[in-house]
């Protein structure tokens, strides 16, 4: 049981890290789950109050931080609300309606499409679907890293 929950584990930690860069998968989540799974399989008792306390309060940061730095982006290049909604919805479609280049195209085209719904300029929109990208970009690091951080935290307090 013990070699199928280390499998478990690390297979939540692949699919949390590739989360990183796909919104669809879960993400942040998946490496949480992947905790539980150890407890299941192997033992809770490494685990107090200290550990899922780190934990959970880094699940929190990542799930504001990740619409923040995205949301900081559009707005930083001058986009309005209807563009962080925008680009939003083009991160999560994007990959589905063009699959090669999607997670990049559908941020900046939901940005620029939902800033030219409020009547602004195609230059105001281009502009705001940069802010997408340079935000995308900035959110896909600092997932990186924060996961990477609770994997870390999950490896030292074994």
């Amino acid at each position: 049981m013990e070699i199928a929950g280390w499998i478990l584990v690390v297979l939540l930690f692949v699919v949390g890290m590739a989360g990183a860069i796909f919104p669809i998968l879960p993400g942040a989540l998946a490496i949480y789950a992947a905790f539980f799974a150890y407890g299941f399989f192997v033992s809770f008792s490494p685990f107090g109050f200290w550990f899922w306390t780190i934990q959970t309060i880094i699940v929190v940061v990542l799930f504001i931080a990740d619409y923040a730095v995205s949301a900081w982006g559009v707005k930083k290049y001058g986009g309005s609300r209807a563009s962080v909604v925008g680009s939003t919805v083009g991160i999560l479609i994007g990959p589905f309606v063009i699959p090669a280049f999607g997670l990049i195209l559908g941020p900046l085209l939901g940005a620029v499409i939902g800033e030219l719904f409020t009547g602004a300029s195609l230059d105001k929109a281009l502009k705001a679907g940069l802010g997408a990208v340079v935000g995308l970009f900035t959110s896909t690091v600092v997932k990186f890293i924060l996961q990477g951080a609770m994997i870390l935290i999950f490896f030292l307090w074994l």
